[in-house]
């Protein structure tokens, strides 16, 4: 039986409302104000260490992202007719997704996704092997063992997102709001599934980490949501975030002068002629002819977009509020194992969206000055964790030290402790503080994952001109 009395609820983790609009605006004020959220106007989008304002940031992607969410909430809304007691929560439940939605890319590192490809590599090829040399593992803890390296090579700015809120920023959501920001309901250290597979898109990417498992389950349990399931709201967020792309990277892509107006009708022309698709042709060739008639060149582009994102937008948002409330118990259960812009194959929508996903795969992410910035990127992330693997080598007791303010012999650690975060250490204190020490073995493993993890924390939260710097401070070069 849907009920979102059930999903929409007071539970957090300290100080916990009475009222459920009072507890969602005490969740927007939290997250509105999250030192997180203001450094994803210096993190990437597509566009590494981009000087022009103008061009998207992820705090500007996560605006468009929220505003999409809203519009999508407030749709199902009107077309459920106040039915699941959606009546009395229609304010949370158009909250929430919103908020979700602007709380989407808080775990993403500096430099875009590439990033997630070089912490992962880093870690398999180099973290891993630091570990080997600080001890042996006896046959009981082997499993153990290779259940946190799996986790610590399976870095994602999905789980990371879970991280930031519940233990690096403490941001004491509740319960509902940080259900909503699980978009992967798998483990980091858990096998991905095969395609055939049940659950195989909802557990295709890491959602949370080992770290944040007991958390996860907690709220899970509160909100009645099944393992592998995800929270319905999560689907709008998705659905956001699908259309927000679409015209976002075309125009920053024509703000940084890799295309012209005039390309840009050309290539999605051809994609459309290609793809027989004959609904977006349709809504392009009609705005761009009349911008050329009837705009100043200077403005021609700002108009074709403008009319043309507004359409399509609302266009989706309309398709997929229908493709929500469409076997809808299975969103509410958060059984539904497709994204809702990719549901239906044929519909004339999706492919409207394949096509322009194709444009910017073929058109923009494989720009050779977009991946110079990628490598570029690739390169001082790779120089960071190797600047701090001093801290990783060290054992458990001379580490417990440093934390603590206490001296060792190790010249390079004493200095690199001091630049990590203050926050970020207690988290990582507090976590070790909790592991069981009766398993002398595995209680240094835990440790030198939450050790890990800190240092993760650390680099991933960083802004790109922020780990820029960094770099060049740590290389001598400034």
């Amino acid at each position: 039986m849907i009920e979102y009395s059930k999903k929409i609820r007071l539970d957090r983790e300290l100080y916990p409302l009475n009222n459920i609009d009072f507890s969602i605006e005490s969740d927007r004020g939290r997250i509105i104000s999250a030192p997180s959220l203001r450094r994803l106007q210096k993190k990437t989008q597509v566009f590494p260490l981009e000087l022009n304002a103008a061009v998207r940031s992820r705090l500007t992607h996560s605006l468009e992202v929220a505003q999409n969410a809203r519009y999508i909430a407030k749709t199902i809304l009107n077309k459920c007719d106040k039915a699941f007691g959606l009546d009395e929560l229609s304010d949370a439940f158009i909250s929430t997704a919103e908020m979700t939605s602007l709380l989407h890319d808080i775990g993403n590192p500096p430099f875009g996704h590439f990033a997630e490809i070089a912490l992962n590599d880093w870690m398999s090829k180099k973290g891993i092997k630091i570990l080997d040399g600080l001890f042996e593992v006896s046959s009981p803890n082997e499993e153990f063992k290779k259940l946190l390296v799996t986790d610590l090579c399976n870095f994602d700015g999905n789980a990371q997102a879970i991280r930031v809120v519940t233990k690096l920023q403490r941001l004491n959501l509740s319960y509902t709001q940080i259900a909503s920001i699980l978009k992967y309901t798998r483990a980091a250290y858990e096998p991905k599934p095969d395609k055939s597979e049940a659950q195989s898109y909802l557990r295709k990417k890491p959602g949370y980490y080992y770290s944040e498992r007991e958390i996860v389950e907690k709220i899970c349990d509160s909100l009645d949501i099944n393992k592998g399931c995800r929270f319905p709201i999560t689907y709008i967020m998705e659905a956001a975030d699908d259309i927000s792309y679409l015209n976002a990277d075309i125009e920053d892509a024509v703000d940084k002068g890799i295309l012209k107006f005039d390309d840009v009708y050309t290539l999605i022309k051809d994609e459309c002629e290609k793809m027989q698709e004959t609904y977006l042709f349709e809504i392009v060739d009609k705005f761009y002819k009349k911008a050329k008639e009837k705009e100043d060149e200077a403005y021609q582009f700002n108009m074709f977009l403008t009319l043309t994102r507004a359409t399509l937008t609302h266009a989706l948002v309309n398709h997929v509020s229908e493709v929500y409330l469409d076997n809808h118990d299975e969103k509410y259960n958060g059984k539904f194992n497709f994204a809702l812009l990719e549901y239906d194959k044929k519909s004339k929508y999706t492919k409207a969206v394949e096509v322009l996903q194709n444009i910017s795969i073929k058109n923009i992410y494989n720009n050779k000055d977009i991946q110079t910035l990628e490598l570029k990127g690739y390169k001082i992330l790779n120089s960071l964790l190797d600047s701090y693997t001093p801290l990783l080598q060290l054992d458990i007791e001379d580490f417990q030290k440093l934390v603590n303010n206490e001296r060792i012999d190790c010249y390079m650690s004493q200095r690199l402790i001091r630049r990590l975060s203050s926050k970020h250490i207690v988290a990582y204190k507090n976590s070790v503080k909790k592991l069981s020490q009766e398993d002398e073995e595995k209680f240094k493993l835990e440790e030198w994952y939450y050790r890990t993890r800190l240092l993760i924390d650390y680099i991933t939260g960083m802004t790109d001109d922020f780990a820029f710097d960094e770099y060049k401070i740590l290389s001598a070069l400034k």
